[in-house]
């Protein structure tokens, strides 16, 4: 009797978890970062790609995008907003449906929280080249007036971008998003 020695590789695929329409570009950060290949990295970033996304990356890693912010920590919101809007947006939501505290779109006084997805387009007054006709101190209350309407994971993004520092928290790398998005135009900003 023969014995057929088969060699049947089997390749572990990776499911990766799927977000909800429009995420927040903290839940699009954190998916990545829980990607073990650069190959899934560059994936979640491709599937979920959007202009806010690109501008966060070309702030955070483009040398000459300067901040007209201040570097450090930023006092802006109560301690109380960072609890009550921690989890996913989809978290939110199974919360919010429990009748638990409105997670999603207000806060505890109906004032409704916006996202980077939506105010990207704001950024411009932060940097060197963006909005040259307002001073420091009204960019300053600018930024906090941003961070407030935020998400508060939304908040810390942007506190890190404006730092360059998104990587002390996300395991997301220039190299990778280069590869994710070839389109960007990096230097001479």
């Amino acid at each position: 009797m023969t014995r057929k020695n088969s060699t049947s590789s089997t390749k572990k695929t990776t499911t990766i978890e799927t977000l909800p329409t429009n995420p927040f570009v903290y839940e699009v950060l954190e998916l990545v970062s829980k990607q073990r290949s650069k190959a899934n990295k560059v994936k979640v970033l491709k599937t979920y790609a959007h202009t806010s996304l690109k501008s966060i990356f070309i702030w955070n890693f483009d040398e000459s995008v300067i901040s007209l912010l201040p570097s450090g920590e930023v006092p802006y919101g109560e301690a109380e907003d960072q609890s009550v809007y921690s989890g996913s947006l989809s978290e939110n939501i199974s919360k919010e449906a429990r009748g638990g505290e409105s997670a999603t779109g207000q806060d505890m006084d109906g004032r409704g929280k916006t996202s980077l997805r939506r105010e990207y387009q704001n950024l411009y007054h932060f940097v060197k080249g963006g909005n040259t006709n307002i001073n420091g101190v009204r960019r300053e209350m600018m930024f906090i007036n941003l961070l407030q309407g935020l998400h508060p994971k939304e908040a810390e993004v942007l506190i890190l971008v404006k730092d360059k520092k998104l990587t002390d928290k996300y395991k997301i790398t220039l190299d990778i998003v280069k590869e994710a998005y070839p389109d960007i135009q990096w230097g001479n900003r």
